[in-house]
């Protein structure tokens, strides 16, 4: 007995340094974020709108009341975006400006900028219709960006950049309003069809990232659509009952279904693109947390925008002379369409604690 005890003890010393070498706390450490791109819709546009012609613009009160100085930037809030707080968290700068904005150095450019474009989408009709700048006229800004760097600070620095930086690609949201809820549907018969259709859009984009030299990139999902207060207040009145407002069940099902697709998406490409993470950022989560149980965040108002009624003002209709909220703190959503800064916060801090870690 001794004996079988002595020998089981010399094989478990032999085996400790082993497991200590193969223990993640052991493992060699992922290289920090450098940079954090953006590429998408009004969610994570900082102003670029402002330089392009389109009525898609937010450049003016009452956006941007919390922001510093109460500046509006372009943003389609009251303040920050989630990848302005994201990028604070990193600690590469306080916010993520736009790439358009002619004040913006290029040294910038390498802790990241958004090329973003508020109104447009996945789909190249949705940026047409709103005259924003498409997902490929935004990829090539961001060529534009990368050969600036290199003129910076050569092509190793810029390549090693771009590999440890984090992108983020966030939009949907407007194609789904657009091309399937106006029901200009087109040639898509169903919502899932449609979902299947702009799913290749994202994986063509994916591709296009990991080639140039991207191994850190987050695909962010759908918001609960029926629950935004321009679309509580449109099935309000298909409804007839204008006064009860609630969310639109059937578009918060698509979401789920078009997340869960995307997820599985993104899972197969983090296989496939080797050397990568291709994660799904749950927006919808939060968000629906915060629609359900809006006591644990301190807001009062889930179904309504800050500005003017709050049913159906967003962008030009959001005016310098439009009434406002005494307390933009207490509204989950600042417009009839964008969250407010808070719910902005709330969504950056969920996807710190879910996402980070496996970055």
């Amino acid at each position: 007995m001794n004996l079988r005890k002595s020998i089981v003890l010399t094989f478990l010393i032999t085996l400790l340094p082993l497991i200590q070498l193969l223990s993640p706390t052991n493992a060699l450490p992922s290289p920090p974020i450098t940079a954090l791109y953006a590429f998408g819709d009004s969610t994570v546009d900082p102003g670029n709108n402002n330089y392009i012609p389109t009525l898609f613009r937010s450049n003016h009160p009452p956006y941007g009341k919390s922001f510093p100085a109460r500046l509006p930037t372009g943003r389609f809030s009251d303040g920050k975006l989630a990848t302005d707080f994201l990028a604070s968290f990193l600690g590469l700068k306080p916010t993520v400006p736009a790439y358009l904005n002619p004040s913006v150095k290029p040294s910038e450019l390498l802790t990241g900028v958004s090329f973003a474009s508020a109104g447009s989408g996945l789909d190249d009709r949705t940026a047409a219709l709103s005259l924003t700048l498409s997902m490929d006229r935004q990829w090539r800004y961001f060529e534009e960006a990368v050969r600036k760097m290199k003129s910076l600070v050569g092509e190793l620095e810029t390549d090693r950049v771009i590999r440890n930086a984090l992108f983020v690609i966030s939009a949907g949201t407007n194609d789904m309003t657009n091309n399937v809820y106006s029901h200009a549907r087109g040639n898509f018969i169903t919502a899932s069809d449609y979902q299947d259709y702009l799913l290749t859009k994202v994986e063509s984009f994916v591709q296009r990232l990991y080639d140039a030299g991207a191994r850190r990139i987050t695909v962010a999902g759908l918001p609960p659509i029926g629950c935004l207060p321009v679309q509580v207040t449109a099935g309000s009145l298909t409804s007839r009952n204008f006064l009860r407002r609630t969310c639109t069940e059937h578009q918060n099902v698509d979401s789920l279904v078009y997340n869960q697709k995307l997820q599985r998406l993104t899972s197969r490409l983090s296989q496939r693109l080797r050397g990568s993470k291709v994660l799904y950022l749950d927006i919808y989560s939060p968000l629906i947390d915060m629609v359900k149980y809006p006591q644990k965040y301190g807001i009062e108002e889930t179904l309504r925008g800050c500005c003017g009624t709050g049913f159906l003002e967003a962008g030009p209709l959001c005016q310098p002379m439009s009434r406002t909220c005494a307390d933009v703190s207490k509204y989950l959503f600042f417009d009839s369409v964008h969250p407010s800064q808070k719910a902005y916060s709330v969504i950056a801090r969920f996807a710190l604690r879910n996402l980070f870690p496996l970055l």
